[in-house]
């Protein structure tokens, strides 16, 4: 994310309602009726800026990996974000509301995963195929069963339905993302089988003195 600071207007209008007061009402034809007619307009400019600072707006940039499958299963996984963002917005329940952040930000996790991890892509692309579809087909049908706004036994079975299914995705979401860190975990495991030989090799380890 890039943050950009747009700076008020505000500031620019202030001096320039300054000048037109200044020459309605006092003179300016010497050189010291300039000089205070500039100093007004810097205090005017000063003030006016701390009052109306402007607006921050974040950016989020493209990322690109360098890779072109890599960055197409990233733009899959950032319009599956948004299609759930979406969604939960015209969620009214707050239990499932929840639900789907959680999913949301599960599955923000597990792309961001393929920047740092190129060899989890063949993973991440199975998620990004099976999973993540059927998961925003059932958010898409209890949003447009809770657009209905009828109690009828079907609808709302169905909705209780996939309210319960939510709970077993996120626990499936968690286990996927759990398992990205596989490859990383066997490597750490190696570098403190390798410390471990050094410190005994030198004898360093605890099991020495």
């Amino acid at each position: 994310m890039r943050e950009v600071r747009k700076k008020s207007p505000i500031p620019i209008y202030g001096i320039a309602a300054v000048c037109l007061i200044y020459c309605l009402f006092f003179p300016l034809y010497r050189l010291f009726h300039f000089i205070i007619l500039a100093v007004l307009c810097v205090a005017a400019y000063f003030i006016l800026s701390k009052v109306f600072p402007g607006t921050v707006e974040y950016i989020e940039e493209p990322v690109s990996t360098g890779i072109p499958d890599h960055d197409a299963l990233l733009e899959e996984g950032k319009t599956a974000v948004s299609e759930m963002k979406r969604i939960k917005d015209s969620i009214a329940d707050t239990s499932v509301k929840a639900k789907v952040d959680r999913l949301i930000e599960l599955t923000d996790k597990i792309f961001a995963d393929l920047k740092d991890d190129p060899n989890d892509y063949k993973m991440i692309k199975r998620f990004s195929n099976y999973f993540l579809p059927t998961t925003i087909k059932l958010l898409n049908a209890y949003d447009r069963m809770g657009e209905i706004n009828v109690n009828g036994e079907n609808i709302n079975a169905t909705k209780q339905r996939i309210n319960e299914i939510l709970d077993t995705t996120i626990t499936a979401y968690e286990k996927q993302y759990d398992a990205l860190f596989a490859n990383q975990a066997l490597d750490i495991e190696t570098d403190i089988i390798v410390l471990e030989n050094m410190l005994k090799k030198e004898g360093l380890s605890s099991s020495d003195f």
